[in-house]
C-alpha cells in the first residue's frame, strides 16, 4: 500500500448508499507502514465541481469513467478494507492531489 494508490471498498463506511465506493490513499508513508490499524483516504464521487480541493481522475486511475477525488471529505478507513487494488496515480496526479489537500486543509505551500 502506497499514498496515492487507489481501491474500491465494499459498504463504506458512514451513510454511503453505494455498494462500493473508490477511494485514494493520502496518508503519509510512515503512517502506512506503521502498526495503526488505519490510514487517511480520500473519496472519490463521479461528480465534479470544479473545487481547488478535487482532482479529476479516470480510465488512466483504473476507473471506469471520469471521476473526482474529493479531498473535503477525507476520512479514515481500516487497512483491512483496502485490498481490492484498482492503479495508482500518476506523478502530475498526485501533485494535483497534493495542492488540493493543501487547500482542504488551508495550508499554505510555504507552510509546508
Amino acid at each position: 500500500m502506497n499514498r496515492g494508490d487507489v481501491y474500491r471498498v465494499a459498504k463504506p463506511p458512514g451513510n454511503d448508499p453505494k455498494q462500493f465506493r473508490y477511494f485514494v490513499v493520502v496518508s503519509r508513508d510512515a503512517l502506512i507502514t506503521s502498526k495503526f490499524s488505519t490510514v487517511i483516504c480520500a473519496p472519490i464521487y463521479t461528480t465534479h465541481d470544479g473545487l481547488s480541493t478535487q482532482v479529476a481522475v479516470g480510465i488512466a486511475e483504473g476507473l471506469k469513467h471520469d471521476s473526482s477525488i474529493h479531498c473535503d471529505a477525507l476520512m479514515s478507513l481500516p487497512k483491512s478494507m483496502l485490498t481490492n487494488y484498482v492503479g495508482h496515480l500518476s506523478p502530475s496526479k498526485r501533485q494535483e492531489l497534493k495542492q488540493a489537500l493543501l487547500a482542504a486543509l488551508a495550508i499554505e505551500a510555504d507552510e509546508e
